[in-house]
């Protein structure tokens, strides 16, 4: 059986797909259908929908208050990329990076076998004779590196 936080995930998936990639939301009565408390889906929309995984929240107060989540558009991959590229920082975990590469596969901008060739390079085992201190800084390096390649 799925869990509560999947299921709420799918349920807003549908909602942004039917919406043609946006959606606003009311946090309590999304809580009500699901019978659930609020803190439930702020924590579905910080985890799920974040930018790491190709999404804008913008929370907004008054009038009941409201969220609104959007899909980042992919019909341009060159924006995606810039804009992953941009938001990235100066660093990246393993996971972080991983989970870009899972999402952009997921959107269908890059092949599987690209897939596989960028997780090869970000992993632990390719950065291992770079000092831990500096490994998330290097994966940075590199996934932008490759994801500008990609697009030029």
């Amino acid at each position: 059986m799925a869990r509560l936080s999947d299921v709420i995930e799918d349920f807003i998936k549908d909602l942004i797909d039917d919406t043609e990639g946006e959606v606003e939301i009311q946090r309590n009565e999304l809580a009500n259908y699901f019978k659930c408390v609020p803190s439930q889906i702020n924590y579905v929309i910080a985890t799920r929908f974040n930018s790491e995984r190709g999404y804008f929240v913008e929370s907004k107060r008054g009038g009941g208050g409201h969220i609104t989540i959007s899909r980042m558009s992919t019909d341009k991959p060159y924006d995606y990329f810039m804009h992953i590229i941009l938001s990235m920082g100066d660093e990246i975990s393993r996971h972080s990076a991983e989970v870009y590469i899972d999402n952009f596969m997921d959107l269908n901008i890059i092949s599987e076998s690209d897939k596989k060739l960028l997780k090869a390079a970000v992993n632990d085992n390719s950065l291992k004779s770079v000092p831990v201190f500096l490994r998330d800084k290097v994966r940075a390096d590199i996934l932008k590196n490759m994801l500008m390649k990609m697009i030029i």
